[in-house]
């Protein structure tokens, strides 16, 4: 019944589409333009991605951090390390600078050597003020030299701010309105403002400007991301068109499939507008990544077609057993390798859930396409000519076949030996991948900014924020005299962790307060003891004080407060041992029934969501290959099949992750994908090669290694193309100057190209050794999926 239904149906899909054609294009044409419309809905994103569920503990104490604080991560920094800046012409340009970029709506105010202020006792009242550092309008070698000096030796609050521990550098603060760093008005001013200012500033001065901070490397991070999308799409498109066309030899082949797989492009950008999500570096692949899977669906449709052509001349009966046979393989294979994308849905991280839901709607998309596109579009045109169907005799095809078939025949112990020393290396190798949680490694190693943020790493001990909120309970609390000292001795101890730069709270407006009062003697910068405590508090509330710098580190309140330091890039096993030790100097600092603490800030939820990621890989693996079972179970209706179809897609992952311990490749956002996807597009290859090996159980009636051999031969020209085409489409993406994407590209080719040598060497072996248990007529009947012999006739 399965087996009618599945002809009737089929049948009825054929006549269907080749009675309908111009319906069809006219409704693709319209599907095509209406998603067209919606790219203008696509969003570039300008946040790093969260890859925490909007529950999980971490997102939700950032987000509680969020409301009493707002955005962090609004700092832009420029440095400069040039021993000629305090000379009068660069030092004045540099302070040119700083005022130029404070004029933009988008800055809510600068910090520069040129408008520092420095906090002075009154003369004649009770209380503090702000006075200019700089007060003359001459600058002088002389006078410049002097300001130095006191900026460097009688300063410490602008130590690490302003100026760098080992003070050979100095740099500026820009901060940008909060309402405005993570839209695209952030971008306009980085990109068309800020940018051509340094350079100006550059040129005119031969001073080298270092510039990093969030919302920079946010926003170049972003466009790289953007003029990637271009290269990859025209990339894929180059080499699978080459790679066609060197299959085929047909300029009518390869136009046609590029067209179809185009058209699948302009919907995956219509389908990402449509459900407005963002371009992020995941999303960013999946225009690429339907080219490269759609081309194999072309092959098997055309290479089917002239196949037939071929076999009896007749166009209309070629396109129909095409439609009607090819169909059904097709979308099985097509679901297959839409259920390794749509495992990633069910994680509970927007980033991959978006990625999961996009990239398997469009893949099925364009198995439609393929399906629909190219039959019409061959009933158009003419029947091929014998030159276009030489392809299918090729010598040199024949020949890896022959080698397929010889080592499976005569090599049966020799490839279990490899497969055997191949999965035991490999699994030595996996207990040697790390794992990373860094918020730079996938960025771009080639660019400016990438080297930028290594210069403040060195010169400011790092440029990732991460923050404590101290919670005190009761309002105003964080004046009190016991508080600030409980938060002065944990910044100390940050200040003892090498990967930590200096922190900054409002322990650090109080040091610079008691230095006011004792008339700027950078001796007593502390806190001020109990006997000093309450004339210079009540200085200090008495003044007008207000720094803009440091007003947001207590919240209105008074309640709250706000400890802010950099971090290096530093590998997740240190960091684990960093955080643990923190958390460890909390609890001992503050104690918990009269303080909650809580460490947040970009950098730990990054490496938290690496972390939630890692542990939710095997989850996702373990669904991707229990998804693809259930379709071997309905295809193939035997449990020993399921068994032995898995092992040679399962090893090849194995080996990937073996590989990956062993080049220092580590697990990653970008990484993770590479076994779900590997897997769901590896396992087509079994399903073709299975199912040609029933038929030829039938066909021969049931006897094994004739039946086997005969699969191999008819399978492994089809398994190679789509292999090949796959391999070199995914090589696209180590064109990337993202490490992760490169990582991903490499690893996905690589881990195809051993699944094909798999599927062609293992696979048959484990048949034919294991013969007596699989193959007989109670194993093998039934199955939900046919393919056509190569006579075009159906087995029965």
């Amino acid at each position: 019944m399965n087996k009618l239904f599945s002809i009737g149906f089929w049948g009825w899909v054929a006549r269907f589409i080749l009675r309908n054609r111009t319906v069809i294009l006219i409704v693709i044409a319209g599907i095509t333009v209406l998603l067209a419309l919606q790219w203008k809905n696509m969003r570039f994103t300008y946040t790093e991605a969260n890859l925490l569920p909007d529950d999980h503990p971490i997102n939700l104490e950032y987000d509680q951090f969020l409301s009493h604080f707002g955005e962090e991560g609004n700092l832009i920094v420029m440095g400069v390390k040039d021993s000629t800046i305090f000379t009068p012409m660069k030092f004045k340009a540099w302070n040119q600078l700083s005022e130029d970029i404070g004029k933009f709506s988008e800055v809510e105010f600068t910090l520069s050597v040129g408008n520092l202020k420095k906090l002075e006792k009154k003369k004649d009242t009770t209380g503090f003020e702000l006075v200019p550092f700089i007060h003359d309008s001459i600058f002088t070698d002389a006078n410049l030299a002097a300001y130095k000096d006191e900026l460097f030796n009688k300063l410490p609050f602008y130590d690490g701010l302003i100026y760098s521990p080992d003070k050979k550098s100095i740099r500026s603060a820009i901060y940008m309105k909060k309402d405005v760093v993570n839209t695209s008005e952030r971008k306009d001013f980085v990109i068309k403002d800020l940018i051509p200012l340094i350079k100006k500033f550059e040129a005119d001065t031969g001073v080298k400007v270092h510039t990093s901070g969030m919302p920079y490397i946010r926003t170049l991070n972003s466009q790289s991301i953007i003029d990637e999308i271009g290269l990859f799409i025209a990339g894929a498109l180059f080499v699978t068109s080459l790679i066609f066309f060197f299959f085929f030899r047909s300029w009518r082949a390869t136009f046609i499939s590029m067209c179809t797989v185009i058209i699948g492009v302009m919907w995956s950008f219509g389908l990402l507008g449509l459900m407005h999500y963002e371009i992020t570096v995941l999303t960013a692949l999946i225009p690429p990544l339907i080219i490269v899977i759609g081309i194999p669906n072309c092959i098997f449709l055309i290479n089917k077609y002239q196949q037939e052509i071929k076999l009896h001349g007749n166009q209309a009966k070629s396109l129909q057993r095409v439609i009607s046979k090819i169909g059904n393989a097709t979308l099985m294979t097509n679901l297959t390798t839409a259920s390794g994308f749509a495992t990633f849905i069910l994680v509970k991280s927007e980033l991959l859930s978006e990625f999961g839901i996009v990239a398997s709607v469009n893949i099925i998309a364009i198995f439609l396409l393929s399906l629909l596109i190219i039959p019409i579009f061959y009933s158009y045109l003419s029947v091929p000519k014998p030159k276009h169907l030489k392809h299918l005799n090729k010598t040199w095809i024949n020949k890896f076949v022959n080698w397929v078939e010889r080592m499976v025949r005569d090599r049966r112990i020799t490839i279990y030996i490899v497969a055997i020393l191949l999965l035991c290396t490999s699994i030595i190798g996996i207990f040697q991948i790390k794992i990373s949680g860094s918020l730079i490694e996938d960025m771009p190693k080639n660019t400016g900014f990438f080297d930028d943020i290594r210069f403040f790493e060195k010169e400011y001990e790092g440029i990732m924020p991460l923050e404590i909120m101290v919670d005190t309970k009761k309002k105003k609390g964080v004046m009190s005299l016991s508080t600030l000292k409980r938060i002065d001795e944990l910044q100390d101890h940050i200040k003892e962790i090498p990967e930590f730069a200096k922190p900054i709270s409002v322990v650090e407006l109080v040091k610079y307060s008691k230095q006011a009062y004792y008339n700027g003697n950078p001796e007593y910068y502390q806190l001020p003891n109990s006997q000093e405590k309450n004339f210079i508090l009540s200085y200090a509330k008495s003044s007008n004080t207000n720094t803009n710098l440091l007003s947001s580190y207590v919240d209105s309140t008074g309640q709250f407060a706000r400890i802010t330091t950099f971090m290096k890039d530093t590998k997740p096993d240190r960091f684990n041992r960093i955080e643990e030790d923190l958390h460890e100097e909390i609890n001992k600092v503050f104690p918990p029934e009269r303080y909650n603490v809580s460490v947040t800030g970009k950098a730990l939820v990054f490496q938290k969501g690496t972390h939630y990621l890692v542990n939710n890989l095997i989850l996702s693996l373990s669904l991707a290959i229990f998804l693809i079972a259930l379709f071997m179970a309905w295809m193939f209706r035997s449990f020993k099949m399921i068994m032995i179809s898995l092992i040679p897609n399962l090893l090849p992952l194995i080996i990937t992750a073996g590989v990956m311990g062993y080049l220092g490749i580590p697990i990653k956002p970008s990484t993770i994908l590479v076994f779900s996807i590997a897997f769901g597009i590896s396992v087509d290859d079994t399903i073709h090669f299975l199912a040609k090996y029933r038929q030829e159980l039938i066909a021969n009636n049931w006897k094994i290694k004739k039946s086997v051999y005969a699969a191999l031969r008819e399978s492994t020209v089809s398994m190679f193309y789509t292999s090949i085409v796959l391999f070199f489409g995914f090589s696209v993406f180590t064109i990337s100057s993202f490490g992760g994407t490169v990582a991903l590209g490499g690893l996905v080719s690589m881990t195809l190209l051993f699944a094909m040598l798999s599927n062609l060497l293992l696979l048959p072996t484990l048949l034919l050794s294991l013969e007596r248990s699989i193959a007989n007529k109670e194993t093998m009947k039934k199955p939900a999926i046919e393919i056509l012999t190569d006579d075009g006739e159906e087995i029965k």
